[in-house]
């Protein structure tokens, strides 16, 4: 009787734990509900009105005008007979659209953007296109209140202008601040508020729709991509995020009617900041310079460079006596980090030369035929004027015969005096010329012509066809697809890998 009492209590006490199980269990999932709701209530605004209410203020239409001294074309009035009905509506017409006929007067020419303000004191920014050649430049808040502005400063590589209002504003003036671009995710809401269409304080609502955009507008592009609506007057206005910060200028759109598609594009806040710091204390842009010319490291280029993927900014040139050629850079160098960012594409590397301070010396990681090296470059002042004098030096080499020798397609000779005189080559080019290329060889696909100078074969320099063909041959026998060549074509050098042809 006592081993039954026992047993049942322990199945009694077994059930109720497994009932306080399955109780707690409930539970858990019951919260984990709610706290998806909450997460999810939170991450769908259910409205942008405290945000837009609070910042509109801050956002301003930027009008502009500009003096033409040539009139634009214009159709003629037609000849009507004198005191005809429609004379006077022709006269009205043709006057609003051309100035008055043949002999039109200079022309005021007016624009609209939008623009936001940084400070209380009146320093607004705006993009460079909207206030281009301007010869007057207002500023309309909000409020219906208009100020004159003048042009602090320019970058149009980046497209972003710093404006001043002329006179002090008699009261602080509301501004925004910038936020991390670099924080913002694919996915994350973001808000506008410009002028599109002249119609100021516009708002619109999207999300990130990607980042680092490329649309080949400049050297630095690394645009933020947005769904939110930006049309035409948008452009300079600000970019916000759920904190009420700047994290983009509002630039350019991709449209085939010239309306909004949902694909804007906007200037990240980490190089707007840059531009606006440097703009705000020297009135222009001090980019950082290394003096290289680079290009895309491709996987064909792989195998001949020695690398394990394709990756990194490949050296195809380097300026005498710039920071880079002082620094031990190389012609065929690629480099793959830089003042401790890795360059992991080749416009990576632009822009992390022109965000460092010009005079500092930073290390530069490259790889030289398969070993990485560390490099210091003491960084140099970007010159807006990159015109390079050339120089005509006499060539005081003897004619001698050209001797062919051909390899993968291409036939080769030595430069001499004659061949340099024939395909105008320059005395201080060194290399083995191009003379001809098979129409079907894998040269000519990679686009080699005849007048090209091979300047080196697998990274080695090359001054004979004997060479090249040796090294190309030497290439073979160690197993290689392909081989590397650097070409010149009238002083512009770069790499191709031909394959050898099975």
């Amino acid at each position: 009787m006592t081993r039954k009492t026992s047993s049942a209590r322990t199945i009694a006490v077994e059930r109720a734990a497994l009932r306080v199980r399955l109780v707690l269990a409930s539970l858990i999932l019951l919260v984990g509900a709610l706290l998806s709701q909450v997460a999810q209530a939170r991450s769908v605004p259910g409205s942008f009105a405290d945000l837009a209410e609070r910042l509109s203020p801050a956002v301003v239409n930027i009008s502009t005008s500009q003096t033409v001294d040539k009139p634009r074309a214009a159709p003629e009035m037609p000849q009507l007979p004198p005191g005809s009905p429609f004379e006077d509506f022709f006269k009205d017409f043709f006057d609003k659209r051309g100035g008055g006929g043949q002999n039109g007067t200079p022309r005021k020419v007016q624009s609209l953007g939008s623009g936001f303000v940084i400070d209380a004191t009146g320093y607004i920014v705006t993009n460079n296109h909207v206030i281009e050649n301007a010869d007057e430049i207002t500023i309309n808040f909000a409020n219906g209140d208009s100020a004159d502005a003048k042009l602090i400063g320019t970058d149009p590589k980046t497209d972003i202008a710093l404006l001043k209002l002329i006179e002090e504003p008699a009261e602080p003036l509301v501004f925004v601040d910038f936020g991390d671009s670099d924080a913002a995710r694919v996915g994350d809401w973001v808000i506008a508020i410009g002028n599109p269409f002249g119609l100021g304080g516009s708002v619109s609502a999207g999300i990130i729709s990607a980042r680092n955009r490329n649309i080949n507008s400049g050297p630095y592009d690394d645009f933020l991509q947005t769904d939110a609506a930006i049309n035409r007057g948008n452009s300079g206005g600000p970019l916000f995020d759920m904190e009420g910060d700047v994290i983009g200028v509002n630039t350019a759109i991709y449209s085939p009617t010239g309306g909004s598609v949902g694909v804007g594009f906007s200037v990240p806040s980490k190089i707007v900041k840059q531009v606006v710091m440097q703009l705000r204390e020297f009135g222009e842009i001090r980019r950082g310079w290394i003096g290289v010319r680079i290009r895309e490291v491709t996987d064909e280029l792989v195998e001949g460079l020695e690398l394990d993927e394709a990756k990194g900014a490949l050296i195809e040139d380097v300026s005498e006596d710039g920071p880079a050629s002082e620094a031990g850079v190389e012609i065929g160098d690629v480099i793959i980090s830089f003042n401790g960012k890795e360059i992991d594409e080749m416009r990576a590397l632009p822009r992390a030369v022109a965000g460092t301070t010009v005079g500092e010396t930073v290390r530069m990681v490259v790889s030289r035929k398969g070993k990485t090296k560390t490099l210091k470059v003491t960084v140099g002042l970007l010159e807006t004027d990159g015109a390079k004098a050339s120089k005509d030096d006499d060539d005081e080499s003897a004619d001698e015969e050209s001797a062919v020798t051909s390899v993968l397609g291409m036939d080769l000779g030595k430069l001499d005096r004659k061949l340099r005189e024939e395909y105008q080559i320059k005395p201080d080019q060194e290399g083995v010329l191009v003379t001809n290329v098979e129409s079907t060889s894998v040269a000519a696909k990679k686009g080699i012509r005849r007048g090209d100078v091979i300047v080196e074969v697998a990274q080695e320099a090359v001054t004979t066809p004997e060479d090249a063909m040796a090294k190309v041959e030497a290439e073979k026998k160690e197993g290689k697809s392909s081989v590397l060549l650097l070409v010149s074509r009238r002083g512009d050098v770069r790499f191709v890998a031909l394959r050898f042809e099975e």
